[in-house]
């Protein structure tokens, strides 16, 4: 009876969509967990607060692989706040497309920061990280009721978000890294989420599996921790030009990148990024733009604005910004992702 009512629905949604606008309509089945590309687009579902029930998920497809390079930034307070954000626009000389910020296990959905960000064209991304819930919880269920409520929330809000779930897995510095949890809980946890996600129809969430860089953990292979190609939609790499690096692109990314093409060709962003303030740092902003740009593969990235065990902030270094700005001011980074 649900399935059917599901159905009846949606075929008069679309008889109404023909009406209107003679737009086509598909109907997703109960168990699809698919988009449809008549989604809510645009400024129209900025402020929806729509029933899971009855309204066609908003259709990510355009924004997995957009013509144009993400240009994102981590900035403090942002999106729950945009003051920061506007600050930092106003400093590069550009709105950043993709908003990164940070969650703990057990947060609440952050709704209004999503409906902040899209109001102003940007996406938003949220590393969300269980420091005190262990990964074998969740792969076993025990955190059921807050994954499903928080999806159920993604859901109904209708908007494009970005989730990117333990981040840095492959290091021993974080409670979900080498030295508490292994690849198989990893996997399991990170498909059950997903599947969790998908059974409540919450299909608007592009998934970014986010190593750390492979330098300084060159033992731990990436593949076992792989959830595989049907429950992640984005690679994401997380790395940081440090006077430890000789400041090539390839230098910094260029083993991580070619570990992960033995078993995944998704797309690969920067999920996190910076360069250390000091000499170097207008080569090394240099060699981010160019690396990114050269690599069709490579979606963008998200530079981290924050002082945080070293001060990654652009105005730290005023010559560096300098550079930064100029090259940001290229037409191929950025764009509003509601058109994309």
């Amino acid at each position: 009876m649900k399935a059917f009512t599901r159905t009846r629905t949606a075929l008069a949604a679309c008889l109404l969509a023909g009406a209107l606008a003679l737009t086509g309509c598909s109907v997703l089945g109960e168990d699809s967990g698919g988009s449809s590309e008549t989604g809510r687009q645009g400024e129209a579902g900025a402020d929806a607060e729509a029933s899971p029930e009855s309204d066609v998920p908003y259709d990510v497809v355009p924004l997995l692989k957009p013509g144009k390079k993400y240009f994102g930034a981590a900035v403090d307070g942002a999106p729950n706040s945009m003051k920061g954000l506007d600050t930092y626009t106003r400093m590069v000389g550009k709105q950043p497309n993709l908003i990164e910020y940070y969650a703990a296990w057990g947060d609440g959905f952050d709704a209004t920061g999503v409906r902040n960000a899209w109001r102003e064209g940007a996406m938003t991304l949220m590393s969300w990280e269980p420091f005190d819930t262990p990964i074998a919880d969740i792969a076993a269920g025990k955190s059921d009721a807050y994954i499903k409520e928080y999806a159920t929330a993604v859901r109904k809000l209708n908007l494009p978000v970005v989730i990117s779930f333990a981040d840095e897995f492959n290091g021993h510095w974080e409670k979900w890294g080498t030295k508490d949890v292994t690849p198989e809980d990893y996997v399991a946890a990170w498909r059950h989420i997903h599947e969790t996600f998908i059974d409540v129809g919450a299909s608007n969430v592009i998934w970014a599996w986010s190593p750390n860089i492979v330098n300084p953990v060159k033992s731990v292979k990436l593949k076992p921790y792989y959830p595989g190609d049907a429950y992640v939609d984005w690679v994401g790499l997380i790395g940081y030009w440090t006077i430890e690096e000789d400041g090539a692109f390839d230098s910094v990314f260029g083993a991580t990148r070619d570990q992960v093409r033995t078993f995944t060709k998704k797309p690969m962003i920067l999920l996190e990024t910076a360069a250390m303030a000091g000499e170097r740092r207008r080569a090394d902003i240099r060699n981010l733009f160019a690396g990114v740009t050269a690599d069709d593969d490579m979606l963008g990235f998200v530079w981290f604005n924050h002082k945080k065990r070293a001060d990654w902030r652009l105005e730290a270094s005023p010559l560096a910004l300098k550079e930064f700005k100029r090259l940001a001011a290229d037409d191929s980074f950025g764009f509003d992702v509601r058109k994309p």
